[in-house]
């Protein structure tokens, strides 16, 4: 649908990263970094709503125990998220991750960032240089401050300085991200680095805030981007679960044609006359509808879910036996409970607990 930039290719573990791949979806763990179960549970979770590469914190060596015995059972890739110490980069490595994250501005001298880049060299695995506006060197933040350069000119150098101190350690297998909390500064900075250098870009809005301010910056940051042909791979960040992150993230690429439509849920806005709960369980059809469908991707690739199944979820019998007519699977809601339709027919009633579970019962049936 729109023209690439071209880009070098970087393998996260399995998932490649530019050079033409679908642009891939990221998250970060937000648990506490030693509970390897509690890190795997959560990978294994977001893996199944789409997400293609999980981001960890490792503050201190025993986290980077903790990744790689997560890691071990993972079906997706680890990117280790490394600040200040840079021999928590090292253990990381040793550990298992796939890929390291940086922000150079933060991790000391030159030579420590040198160090680990041949430490990641002789792995095989890439390194994505993380600038924030938040955590500028001090003389780039002191320019964008006094107005001598726009923040995203300062983004820019700070990201390329850094790449000079990889490539001249002969270490090309690198991803670049440029985040402002700011939209406008975000979408700056990425294209002057689109311009000047063809590693691939790793795209996102820092501290986007909480879920519909997020969403919503994030959408318009990366979709001007993405449209633009700027961009290998993403992260939303929000203030809340991870699993919303790959959701909206999931839906930006949908909106523009970059992946398979996913699930089609059809939902009301509620009024005076709705007598369910329909918010909760709009939320929970549409959470289990998109694990069903990422299983279904999985296992069978695009063409198991060419034909998925057509979702309605309605407040009340204005527009909810209509809709429920062109839909699969339909709620309806009454007083207290819904009717479940199926191809149009009614089928049964069904409570409010109950709704999202019977949705998926008879999606997986058809």
């Amino acid at each position: 649908m729109f023209r690439r930039e071209e880009t070098r290719t970087v393998h996260v573990g399995a998932v490649p990263v530019g050079g033409g791949a679908p642009v891939s979806v990221q998250t970060m763990c937000n648990l506490p970094p030693h509970d390897a179960g509690a890190i795997l549970a959560q990978a294994q979770g977001v893996a199944r709503l789409g997400c293609d590469i999980f981001r960890l914190t490792v503050p201190d060596i025993e986290a980077a125990k903790a990744l790689g015995k997560a890691r071990s059972a993972s079906p997706i890739p680890f990117v280790a998220d490394i600040h200040f110490d840079y021999r928590c980069a090292l253990a990381a490595i040793e550990a298992g991750a796939d890929a390291l994250r940086l922000n150079p501005g933060n991790i000391g001298a030159a030579e420590n960032v040198r160090a680990v880049a041949r430490a990641a060299l002789a792995r095989k695995i890439p390194i994505r240089i993380g600038v924030n506006m938040g955590s500028l060197e001090k003389p780039l933040a002191a320019k964008a401050r006094g107005g001598e350069i726009s923040p995203a000119e300062a983004l820019a150098q700070s990201a390329l300085a850094h790449l000079k101190l990889l490539e001249d350690e002969g270490f090309r297998d690198v991803v670049i991200s440029a985040k402002a909390s700011n939209v406008q500064d975000t979408i700056a900075a990425y294209r002057l680095l689109a311009e000047r250098t063809d590693c691939p870009l790793h795209l996102g809005v820092t501290e986007a805030g909480t879920l519909v301010p997020g969403a919503v910056r994030s959408s318009v940051a990366l979709g001007i981007l993405l449209a633009e042909g700027i961009g290998d791979t993403i992260r939303v960040s929000l203030t809340d679960r991870p699993e919303r992150e790959v959701l909206v993230g999931m839906e930006i690429l949908r909106s523009l044609g970059m992946r398979p439509p996913g699930p089609a849920v059809t939902s009301c806005p509620t009024c005076g006359r709705t007598k369910v709960s329909l918010m909760p369980v709009a939320a929970a059809v549409e959470e289990a509808l998109e694990a069903l469908y990422a299983e279904r991707l999985a296992a069978g690739g695009a063409k198991a879910v060419e034909r998925f199944p057509r979702v309605a979820v309605m407040g009340c019998v204005v527009n909810g036996p209509g809709e429920a007519k062109d839909a699969d699977v339909a709620l309806c809601g009454a007083d207290g409970f819904f009717m479940l339709y199926v191809k149009g027919e009614q089928v049964c009633r069904v409570s409010e607990a109950d709704a999202a579970r019977k949705v998926v019962e008879y999606v997986v049936s058809l």
